[in-house]
Formats: C-alpha cells, sequence, structure tokens
C-alpha cells in the first residue's frame, strides 16, 4: 500500500468513526439527518470520481476536517455544542457560535476545491483572477445554502429550527455568508502555496 492509499483509509476510518459517533442518540434525529447529509454524500461523491479525478492530499484532509465540523453540528445541533456553551459563558454571552465555526469551514474548505477544479480543467490560470473567482464561488455557495435553509424551513416549519440556528439574531444570514468569505480569503492566504506545491504533482 502506497503513502496516499495508507492515508486515504485512515481518512476513511476516521470518517466512519465520526459517522457512528454522531449518530448514536443526536439531539435531534430531523436536525441530525438535514445537518449530516451533506456529509454522508462526500464520500461516495469522492469514491464515484476518484480515478478519474483524484484530489491533492491537501484537498482530501480539508473535506475531512469539513465533515467533522458537519458531524458535530449535526449530533448536537449547531446552537447546542457543548465546549461552545462554555465558551459563551466565559465570554459572558448567550449564544453558542459554533454555527459561525461551521460557516467559516465553509469558505475556507470549499475555496481550495474550487481552485483545484479551475486550475487542473485549465479554466482559469494561477494569478489574482483565480483567487478572486475563488472567493467569488464560495459567496455564490454560501447564498445558495443559506437559500436552502430557507426552502427547509418553510416546508419544516417549527421542526427546522434547530437547524437553521438563527438563535434570536437578526443578522444570522448576513454574518454567516460573511463567515464564509472570511473562510474563504484566510484559506487562500494561507493554503495557496501548498495547494500549489501539490498540484504540481497531479
Amino acid at each position: 500500500m502506497n503513502k496516499k492509499a495508507s492515508y486515504l483509509v485512515i481518512y476513511v476510518i476516521i470518517f466512519f468513526a465520526t459517522v457512528a459517533w454522531s449518530a448514536i442518540e443526536p439531539k435531534d434525529r430531523f436536525t441530525w439527518w438535514l445537518e449530516a447529509i451533506p456529509a454522508l454524500l462526500a464520500l461516495p461523491i469522492l469514491v464515484a470520481t476518484g480515478k478519474r479525478f483524484p484530489l491533492t492530499p491537501l484537498a482530501y484532509f480539508l473535506i475531512l476536517i469539513h465533515c467533522i465540523v458537519l458531524l458535530v453540528g449535526a449530533k448536537y445541533t449547531y446552537a447546542e455544542v457543548p465546549l461552545f456553551d462554555t465558551i459563551a459563558q466565559w465570554m459572558g454571552s448567550e449564544r453558542n457560535n459554533y454555527d459561525k465555526v461551521g460557516h467559516f469551514a465553509q469558505g475556507f474548505v470549499p475555496v481550495i476545491l474550487a481552485r483545484e477544479v479551475l486550475l487542473r480543467n485549465q479554466v482559469l490560470q494561477v494569478g489574482m483572477w483565480c483567487q478572486f473567482l475563488c472567493v467569488c464561488f464560495v459567496l455564490a455557495f454560501s447564498a445558495f445554502y443559506e437559500l436552502i435553509e430557507w426552502w427547509v424551513g418553510a416546508a419544516s416549519g417549527e421542526g427546522a429550527e434547530a437547524f437553521l440556528g438563527t438563535q434570536g439574531y437578526e443578522w444570522d444570514t448576513q454574518s454567516d455568508m460573511f463567515l464564509a468569505l472570511i473562510g474563504g480569503i484566510v484559506g487562500l492566504t494561507l493554503l495557496t502555496k501548498l495547494h500549489d506545491k501539490q498540484l504540481k504533482h497531479c
């Protein structure tokens, strides 16, 4: 087994262990499905495209981290993750801000995936236009996710309250998109050089 196959096996084991942990007695089963579906869809999609379009090690690692973030939120609901309740108490706040971690990740991870697809398919070349359009993709992706939340909320009524996780904050949607924007910019700032290095081996 080569090095790449070894770390992928480890990632898959971590993924399934996290899914199993998350699925055992979640706070709300309906909310668990709503929050976990993106993570559960990730693995079959990656398996289906893996031979034709294998991703860089960085991309696979980021996807794993994002799945873990989603599955933690699915288990407790984003408004009731215990660690962030404790942090809120320390800060004298009543709001659990784990959802903001999720939306930061919603920018930090997809921006690298968008960059990888655009560069490897030669849609764009390395440079500022690529960076700019990857950030635009992140904003579009975040806005579309907010629309999904709206549709689910409208269809499910009170049952979707935990999924929406606004916690009474009137600017929740806007701050979610802002955090995704910041996540995308930070992701490009920190990871572009490493990503470029790995892309040379694809």
